[in-house]
């Protein structure tokens, strides 16, 4: 049987504070908002998919806005997501997030090698990796690195 699975269409999540979360989502990381403006929930772009489905963060307010999330990593339910980020873009959009205040915190990938890794928190405490190619990245203790 081949695999049924083409790939992830999207990772829903609940804000909130939807201002603050498509600051993150859609100014700081760049995603397109692709939903109607009407609509509570904010389907964003991204990457492009395939097949007429594209890949999706999508914002959806929590219906008790007011209850703060968890912020310890042992109780959320969500352990992280991960964005690919262009390997010209990568330092740039970690300058971006320091810019903005935000803790960016490095990271060694442990199954990909060749690439660079940070993390950075929405404001709801969901933990974003970026991932990015790098060939010539020589992470700590590797052969080659300082």
């Amino acid at each position: 049987m081949r695999r049924p699975v083409a790939g992830l269409a999207e990772i829903v999540l609940w804000v909130r504070d939807m201002d603050a979360a498509l600051h993150f989502y859609r100014d700081l990381f760049g995603l397109e908002v692709i939903s109607p403006p009407g609509l509570p929930n904010k389907f964003l772009r991204a990457g492009e998919g395939s097949d007429g489905v594209p890949e999706m963060i999508v914002l959806v307010p929590h219906p008790l806005s007011a209850t703060e999330f968890p912020r310890e990593k042992a109780k959320r339910v969500l352990h992280h997501l991960a964005f690919r980020v262009e390997e010209a873009a990568y330092g740039e959009l970690q300058d971006l997030f320091a810019a903005e205040g935000l803790q960016v915190r490095s990271g060694i990938h442990p199954v990909l090698k060749g690439v660079r890794t940070f993390y950075v928190d929405d404001p709801d405490g969901n933990e974003c990796e970026c991932i990015a190619s790098d060939p010539d990245y020589k992470g700590p203790g590797e052969p080659g690195s300082q």
